[in-house]
């Protein structure tokens, strides 16, 4: 492997541990303050990270990037994602939310083939259906333990994987962060709206700078994915991005003494099997 796929790989492995302690901070907040607030809060702290980071990058923001409509469908549908998946977060454990979310490569391969009419072989279909039976040895919808919940963590990783299409189509004079920052102002908007209807609580100091701190790991993933992508090779680093679910594992264990059971460990290696297969397969 050469030095720019090295660097590339711990981008990515540094960009999915970003986002897992991002999202365990937030289900650990999430036991103490309200949804609306909980996103709100964390939206505005996350808006500033990226906003320093447009001025450090010399990338200020202007008006120009936002006029774009894919820009602003791409931050409908994040809004609508993360909503989803940040409430689905707060009621499964942090692995099985991870596994679930882990499922966007199959979605996009279903969407391309039926939306953009992308050619997909036999060995590629045959790998999405082994993929989705993973998703739902996750989900278990026939055990005691089933929670609509992870119905809601799907529905949030179909609306990731449509925001992730509707990302390449955005006019690449647009830079990655000013895309961010759109996606961030838009979930922060939705949840103010939501807080409104909920109430204010008064955070707790230590509550107040777990959420500082989710928004700056939650920045430094986005940042990280961002420098990956324009590092390494995509089909060498992208499969790196299922060191999520190692991270997911332990944190949940070491946090909440959670462990998957014995099917959801069987879904989650048919998951990453089949997502490895799709992202290292030759096109069709």
């Amino acid at each position: 492997m050469n030095r720019a796929n090295q660097r590339g790989v711990a981008l990515m492995c540094a960009a999915m541990g970003c986002f897992v302690v991002n999202d365990a901070m937030m289900k650990w907040a999430g036991q103490h303050l309200p949804f609306g607030q909980l996103v709100f809060t964390r939206g505005v702290f996350a808006m500033v990270w990226i906003w320093l980071a447009t001025l450090w990058l010399a990338q200020p923001l202007t008006l120009r990037s936002f006029r774009d409509r894919k820009v602003w469908w791409r931050s409908v549908i994040e809004a609508a994602g993360s909503a989803a998946f940040i409430l689905s977060l707060m009621h499964l454990p942090l692995a099985n939310a991870t596994a679930i979310n882990m499922a966007v490569p199959l979605v996009i391969t279903c969407m391309a083939a039926l939306w953009l009419k992308v050619a997909v072989s036999a060995r590629q279909a045959v790998a999405v259906v082994v993929g989705f039976a993973g998703v739902m040895l996750v989900i278990q919808p026939a055990t005691s333990g089933f929670t609509a919940y992870a119905w809601l963590c799907l529905a949030a990783t179909l609306c990731h994987a449509v925001r992730d299409l509707i990302t390449r189509g955005v006019d690449r004079d647009v830079p990655s962060l000013h895309i961010t920052f759109s996606g961030a102002l838009a979930v922060t908007l939705v949840a103010g709206t939501v807080m409104a209807f909920q109430g204010h609580v008064s955070p707790s100091a230590l509550t107040l700078a777990v959420l500082v701190g989710a928004s700056l790991f939650l920045s430094l993933g986005y940042y990280c994915v961002i420098a990956c992508m324009r590092t390494g090779d995509v089909a060498v680093v992208t499969p790196f991005r299922y060191s999520g679910l190692l991270f997911a594992v332990v944190l949940g264990w070491a946090l909440w003494d959670t462990w998957p059971n014995a099917m959801a460990w069987g879904g989650i290696g048919l998951l990453v099997a089949s997502g490895v297969y799709l992202l290292r397969a030759p096109k069709a």
